[in-house]
C-alpha cells in the first residue's frame, strides 16, 4: 500500500515545527543526506546555469533567394576568395566562423540576414 504525497503533506500540516525538524532530521539520518548539501548543490547548479557563454558559432542555414549577396557577404566576413566564399554558400547549412564573441556573431549574422541569409547563432 502506497501513501501519496498530498497525504504526506496533509499529515505534516498537523505537526508542530519541532516534530516537523525532528522528522526531517530522522529522514536525514535514514536516507544519509543533507538539507544542506542540497541546498549547496542547488547553488552550484544555479552558479553554473548563470555563466555566461563566451564562445559563438555563426550557422548558415540557407542562403535564400540572392546567392551572389551572401557569396560577396561571405568575402567580406571570411576574407577569403571568390571560390572559397562560393564553396561555402554552396554547402549550406555549415558553420561561417565559430569561437567569436556575441557582438562579432551578431555582427556577422546581420550582415548575412541582410543579403537574404537565413543564419543561426549557436
Amino acid at each position: 500500500m502506497s501513501i501519496s504525497k498530498e497525504k504526506i503533506v496533509k499529515e505534516i500540516e498537523k505537526m508542530s515545527v519541532k516534530n516537523v525538524m525532528d522528522l526531517i532530521s530522522i529522514m536525514e539520518k535514514k536516507f544519509n543526506i543533507s538539507s544542506k548539501d542540497i541546498y549547496q548543490n542547488k547553488n552550484v547548479l544555479q552558479t553554473e546555469k548563470e555563466k555566461e557563454k563566451t564562445e559563438f558559432k555563426v550557422f548558415l542555414k540557407s542562403i535564400g533567394p540572392n546567392k551572389i549577396s551572401v557569396i560577396k557577404a561571405i568575402r567580406s566576413i571570411t576574407n577569403l576568395g571568390l571560390k572559397e566564399s562560393k564553396d561555402i554558400v554552396d554547402s549550406a547549412p555549415t558553420i561561417i566562423k565559430e569561437n567569436i564573441n556575441k557582438k562579432e556573431s551578431e555582427d556577422i549574422k546581420n550582415i548575412l540576414e541582410k543579403s537574404g541569409a537565413t543564419v543561426e547563432i549557436k
